[in-house]
């Protein structure tokens, strides 16, 4: 770049001597300057080329609005300072406040996705500034997570509030309002060609595609997408052309899993669907919208003060009072009885004991294998991995986790593979009286892991006197397969699976089809990777981009390979059940798939929850709230489970207020 100086502002060079760019996008590129006349830093950017093309008309057009735009003020808006031509070239650049801090787009390719109190407090401030903006006649156009700037600033030393530490971190600055606006070629028109559509495809409202008018309702939207993307790390539209994100915008309903699996609450779930809603008039005002976040605040603070299960319980009482719903009042009292059952089990991560802490997926894999032979016992309790994964491989407290969790007792271990030996202890502990119930210390080659996790199975069923049907003990002395290098691939895809569904990005995906289709290359009879190679694809068909029909076929093709090596194995009847409701949408034809894994398999809290989002999307909705609190029994720290259970109570709610009201 030639360009040093513009006016009265001074381009910056870093140490190596490059200019300063703070940062480029299809309207040029930002510069970090110094006013000369004022010894101010500013943020200098260049319009491209493109738009110095359009002639005298068009130069007049930007500078009025420039104008407008320079007239906005508002503690979370860069101020604009000066809007310029260069007469020499028609170069045409604006001079705006110099926010230091990272735009949310870069927060989140750092951090991870925003919790949501962080997400709901940074909307608020968004949703000021557009109500600011909405009274001199602006809209953005252009709002996203790259035009939004994170800045610190101090706590609030009188603030005692819950959210303090999340206000102290939640200051932003809206960039770049009204530059857009003014590039426009027509006050009305936004046109598909390069010189008229002016935003971000991927964040930009359906009207932007067309030639609608454009108002504070289609930023709206924008910030939708924007939030969406805080809360998951993902768009909620998927495309990389005009023509694909339009597509997807009408087509394609709101992957709303996403969500889910990210612990969005509940209400602000509700929030999103409508700030994206296709049409203008469906999405929420400024005033509504602010009106709506503040709620959703209050609520996720009333539920930071108060232990959740007493906030359900008491919401579930009070439903239950108003629409006579005696079904799910009494599944909620059996879920929460006076003491813990003599026979229930939480198995806690392993520890592995390898110095260089490699092979972590072998020590998870070992815990989860074990956990899922034990779920097959119908006469235990036995909680999921989700709810057990937090305590980590060395809980502290184990009446604290025999409480929280709801168990008599636990299994902890360690593991240590060392070449071709593995190494595994294990000791079962009475949580209530830290009475060690069973120990034992196994030395062996790598190859009879199968049968030490059989043996550990069978001794923790024989130490809690549970009762097995044969099936069950066919189970529990069953392994999945007898090639050590399979089970080794098997166990890597289960931890990338495992990644890929809690940050809900695609390349741990990617990995784990890869590690289990590995795995079946060397076992073809490993019905338990068919089975979760099938579960991946179509996690990848539900939260990252739609598989082709003929992915979906096959998908349909290894599921049935499956079905006929292992016709009891429960895990291919969850995934048979999936492949009808995520891929499909057959819930009648996923229900007996769901059915039948829960018969094989009592204590499995998946199949259990998303029967629970079957029978609701079937209108079953006790049905539903009766399966759900059964799976937040088995998986008591799945967040998704009791937002779920909101939300149907919402649905209830309104359709008796509707019913009322009619």
């Amino acid at each position: 770049m030639r360009l040093r100086a513009l006016f009265v502002y001074r381009i910056e060079r870093r140490d190596d001597g490059m200019v300063w760019e703070l940062g480029r996008g299809a309207m040029g590129v930002t510069y970090r300057a110094v006013d000369t006349s004022l010894q101010r830093p500013v943020a200098l950017k260049l319009i491209d080329s493109e738009w110095m093309k359009r002639g005298a008309e068009a130069r007049e057009r930007f500078m009025r609005e420039a104008r407008t735009a320079a007239s906005l003020r508002h503690p979370n808006v860069a101020t604009v300072y000066h809007f310029g031509i260069r007469e020499e070239n028609g170069q045409c650049f604006c001079a705006m406040e110099l926010v230091e801090g990272e735009t949310l787009e870069m927060r989140v390719r750092r951090t991870g996705p925003l919790d949501a109190l962080t997400t709901i407090d940074i909307a608020l401030q968004v949703s000021s500034a557009l109500a600011t903006a909405e009274k001199q006649g602006l809209v953005h156009r252009d709002l996203k997570p790259a035009n939004l700037m994170l800045v610190a600033a101090a706590p609030d030393a009188n603030d005692s509030s819950p959210g303090k530490a999340e206000k102290a971190e939640t200051v932003v600055k809206v960039i770049d309002f009204g530059v857009a606006k003014a590039l426009v070629e027509k006050p009305d028109a936004m046109g598909l060609t390069h010189g008229g559509f002016v935003g971000t495809p991927a964040f930009a409202s359906p009207e932007q595609f067309t030639d609608a008018r454009v108002d504070v309702r289609s930023d709206i939207y924008s910030l939708g997408a924007t939030l969406w993307y805080l809360l998951t790390g993902n768009r909620p539209f998927r495309g990389t052309t005009i023509e694909q994100i339009r597509a997807s915008q009408h087509s394609r309903a709101l992957p709303i899993e996403q969500l889910k699996t990210a612990r969005v609450p509940s209400r602000l779930i509700s929030l999103l669907m409508s700030m994206l809603a296709p049409e203008p008039a469906a999405r929420p005002g400024v005033r509504a919208l602010t009106s709506k976040l503040q709620e959703c605040r209050d609520q996720f603070l009333d539920r930071w003060k108060t232990p959740r299960r007493l906030a359900l319980a008491a919401a579930v009482i009070a439903l239950a009072s108003a629409v006579a719903f005696p079904v799910f009042r009494r599944s909620q009292e059996q879920a929460l009885p006076p003491n813990v059952p003599a026979k229930s089990i939480a198995v806690l991560p392993f520890e592995n004991l390898n110095a260089d802490q490699g092979n972590p997926h072998f020590a998870e894999g070992i815990q989860d294998q074990i956990l899922t032979k034990l779920a097959s016992v119908a006469d235990l309790k036995v909680i999921s991995r989700i709810s057990t994964e937090k305590y980590g491989s060395k809980p502290r407290d184990l009446r604290s986790v025999s409480k929280e969790l709801g168990v008599a007792t636990v299994l902890q271990g360690t593991v240590q593979k060392d070449g071709e030996r593995v190494r595994v202890n294990v000791e079962l502990i009475d949580a209530r009286s830290d009475r060690r119930v069973w120990t034992k210390n196994y030395d062996s080659d790598l190859r009879d892991v199968f049968a030490i996790q059989s043996e550990i199975s069978q001794e923790i069923g024989n130490a809690l006197r549970a009762k097995l049907s044969a099936s069950e003990a066919v189970v529990l002395a069953a392994a999945a397969t007898r090639d050590p290098e399979a089970y080794d691939l098997f166990l890597r895809g289960e931890y990338e699976q495992r990644r890929g569904e809690s940050v809900v990005t695609a390349e741990p995906l990617d990995r784990a089809a890869d590690f289990y289709r590995r795995a079946l290359s060397l076992d073809p009879s490993f019905a338990l990777a068919a089975a979760r190679l099938a579960r991946s694809r179509l996690w990848w068909h539900w939260v990252v981009s739609p598989l082709a029909p003929a992915e979906l076929i096959e998908v349909k093709t290894i599921l049935d390979g499956a079905l006929a090596i292992a016709p009891d194995l429960a895990e291919s009847h969850v995934s048979l059940a999936l492949f009808h409701y995520m891929g499909h949408r057959e819930y009648e034809q996923a229900l007996p798939a769901f059915q039948r894994a829960l018969e094989l398999q009592p204590n499995h809290a998946d199949a259990r929850k998303y029967s629970g989002y079957v029978y609701r999307r079937m209108g079953q909705w006790e049905r539903s709230l009766v399966e759900m609190a059964k799976a937040e029994e088995l998986d008591p720290r799945d967040d998704a489970i009791p937002a779920n259970i909101a939300a149907s109570y919402v649905n209830l709610r309104q359709w008796n207020d509707a019913k009322r009201a009619a």
